[in-house]
């Protein structure tokens, strides 16, 4: 099965040393964001997780841990932006982020390695011109180091709207101008753009539009096949495998104003005071009216000979 770590908050930049407790002690306790007296129990042992999906801004605090982390299979979705402190409140700067994703990919391959570039922003600072030369930067430092580019724009979602009032929504023009640049200069390092949820108005310029967190993608990350049952996700429009998420809305402490997972700063901050890294769950502790429900977890690896 698939585990994923960063649909809902960023756990190698802010709670590696909790994951890596977790992964010590072979299980987790994940919250049901709709009824959080509804627990499931996931274990984590490498006998049914196949693989570990990371989705981070900032991997720099997993790094001393990846000698623990050998044992599986991993992919890792590293976001890399040309934004500064005004839209990303506390991510690092771009070039300590694409130095840190180079020590990555040395550890896990570039195979398990995707650089996401998203969500694009329209602004009079952030213009289609100052995007097609920042990403022609970024993806000239990651050439060789990941096959796979990640692109997406801007969703208004309620939350954004109510933390990022004067977003507007990319025009249909910029995205085809941008994801022409985008796929060009991508074709000149190997790498293949995938636009995330985007539709497939960029597969005639040479975009993959199959999906980023794909069957395929995690086979060519772990060299072996996956007979995976078909889990269809909540948005119409993304074909992805989607694992178990054990993350946790309303944790990350990047405090970006595009960000879809937190209410505001004032929910993260309270729970990250209620974080305490000896825990199984990601904030705070066991409690009385808990229904702890353990998941049904299996291996979907085929180790048959293959093309992997």
């Amino acid at each position: 099965m698939i585990i994923n770590t960063g649909m809902r908050t960023d756990i190698p930049a802010f709670y590696a040393e909790w994951f890596i407790n977790r992964i010590r002690e072979g299980y987790v306790y994940t919250r049901n964001p709709y009824n959080n007296a509804q627990v499931t129990k996931y274990r984590l042992t490498p006998e049914v997780v196949d693989v570990l999906v990371f989705c981070t801004k900032n991997p720099a605090p997993m790094l001393p841990y990846m000698d623990e982390l050998k044992r599986y299979g991993q992919y890792w979705f590293v976001t890399i932006t040309p934004y500064g402190t005004d839209l990303e409140l506390n991510v690092p700067p771009k070039e300590k982020v694409m130095e840190d994703f180079l020590k990555l990919s040395r550890i896990v391959g570039a195979d398990s390695m995707a650089w996401r570039y998203d969500p694009v922003v329209i602004t009079d600072e952030y213009t289609v011109e100052r995007h097609i030369s920042d990403f022609a930067m970024m993806a000239e430092t990651l050439a060789g180091y990941t096959h796979t580019c990640v692109i997406s724009f801007i969703d208004l979602y309620k939350k954004v709207r109510r933390n990022f009032p004067e977003a507007k929504e990319v025009s249909y023009a910029d995205k085809i101008a941008l994801g022409k640049e985008f796929i060009r200069i991508c074709k000149k390092y190997d790498i293949v753009v995938k636009p995330c949820a985007e539709g497939d108005g960029l597969a005639e310029y040479g975009a993959d539009c199959s999906g980023c967190m794909t069957k395929h993608a995690f086979e060519k990350a772990i060299h072996c096949r996956l007979d995976a049952p078909k889990i269809k996700s909540q948005r119409a429009e993304c074909a992805c495998l989607l694992g178990k998420d054990i993350g946790q809305y309303d944790t990350c402490g990047h405090l970006c104003r595009y960000c879809y997972a937190n209410v505001n700063s004032d929910a993260v901050r309270k729970n990250m005071r209620l974080h305490n890294p000896q825990s199984p769950f990601l904030v705070g502790e066991l409690r009385e009216n808990d229904v702890i429900h353990e998941a049904s977890q299996r291996s979907w690896r085929n180790e048959q000979l293959s093309l992997f």
